[in-house]
């Protein structure tokens, strides 16, 4: 094997476990070899979410929660190795985004945290591991997130068309890639997209997710309870911007839903999957239309799957073509954490991985602290 193999690790706020990529980077091109997706059992989701919000005896129950998912990214390692035929000494490093636990870029000390002990991971996989990229970002000045958006100009740019690049998580962000090389990228959170709609069937019909959005179809969406939504302030805040779950939660939904009892759950789930749909037609309406016409919107994440998601965004965004990041031969459940194979790269190499113009940064910096095999 040429030494051009990266491995990629990403749990995002959805969950739904751990996405492991295995990324040739052969003649300056991101090719995705093989991957895996190792869930994590309710027990472990239940401590994450737990963690996310304050509650007593944090310090040691997060102290266990980074040395058990540490175990758990490691052993993602050796299951897509063994998938793969590839041994670990061919391998040049892994990219570990990690779990995010808390984000809070606004607070009076900015910070972020996402655990998963990259030294466990290096020490039993036996391949350099990077870790830790968003902090960097955030000493520079900026949010710490997203990320990814460089990855995506990596990827995506085209010299002719003007793209939209949607990611469908736990949180919902785009990147804005303009044909005209001279138009800066620009990219942020524009809220929630899976990670509302999944609370909310897990808690009423205990399921993880709404399989092809079946049961948000069959309510109607309540105008009123929508707009109550959208009155968030978090819509009006300019970019440079990100969040999280630690905002946008269960806790966020009730208090709106306490001013309207009578809604019934399956008007609910309707009206949350037109929310997401509505809070990003409206950053791409309001931020890539004033920087130039959108001729294409890609999707990636898990909510690609979300036929009536897809189909709420056709219906708002109505003019713009919406396709898969699969008829690109990528992924869409695998975009992140290739990128972070890519971050990786980025990092072995002495280069930046960040775009100010997207983080609010000062400056480009290198991300992640290398862990060395």
């Amino acid at each position: 094997m040429a030494d051009d193999l990266y491995i990629g690790l990403m749990s995002g706020t959805s969950l739904d476990g751990i996405d492991a990529a295995l990324v040739s980077f052969k003649d300056k091109q991101a090719s995705v070899i093989e991957t895996t997706c190792l869930p994590l059992s309710k027990t472990i989701k239940d401590e994450i979410r737990s963690l996310i919000n304050p509650k007593t005896n944090e310090i040691n129950r997060l102290m266990s929660l980074d040395v058990q998912l540490a175990k758990i990214f490691s052993e993602a390692v050796k299951q897509l190795l063994i998938k793969a035929n590839v041994k670990k000494k061919d391998i040049v490093a892994i990219g570990s985004h990690g779990q995010t636990i808390r984000h809070l870029p606004t607070s009076e000390y900015p910070s972020t945290l996402q655990i998963t002990d990259p030294n466990i991971i290096a020490e039993v996989t036996g391949i350099t591991t990077i870790a830790d990229f968003r902090r960097r970002d955030m000493a520079a000045g900026g949010q710490g997130a997203p990320l990814v958006p460089a990855f995506h100009e990596k990827i995506f740019r085209h010299n002719e068309k003007n793209r939209v690049i949607l990611n469908l998580g736990g949180i919902a962000n785009i990147t804005i890639l303009p044909a005209d090389k001279n138009i800066p990228i620009t990219g942020f959170d524009t809220g929630p997209a899976n990670t509302l709609i999944n609370n909310w069937i897990q808690q009423h019909k205990n399921k993880s997710y709404d399989e092809n959005g079946s049961w948000a179809s069959s309510g109607q969406i309540n105008e009123d309870f929508l707009n109550a939504l959208l009155s968030d302030e978090y819509f009006t805040l300019l970019p440079p911007k990100s969040t999280g779950t630690e905002y946008f939660n269960s806790s966020w939904l009730s208090n709106h839903l306490s001013e309207f009892p009578f809604v019934s759950a399956e008007d609910v789930q309707a009206s949350l999957t037109r929310f997401t749909a509505r809070t990003i037609s409206n950053a791409i309406n309001t931020y890539a239309t004033k920087i130039t016409n959108v001729d294409e919107v890609i999707v990636c994440g898990g909510g690609v799957h979300n036929n009536y998601l897809m189909q709420q965004l056709q219906e708002e965004l109505l003019n713009i073509k919406i396709n898969s990041s699969a008829k690109y031969d990528l992924d869409p459940d695998y975009i992140e954490a290739t990128a972070f194979a890519w971050l990786a790269k980025q990092t072995i190499e002495h280069k930046t991985g960040n775009l100010p113009e997207v983080t609010g940064a000062k400056n480009k910096v290198i991300l992640g602290a290398i862990y060395q095999a």
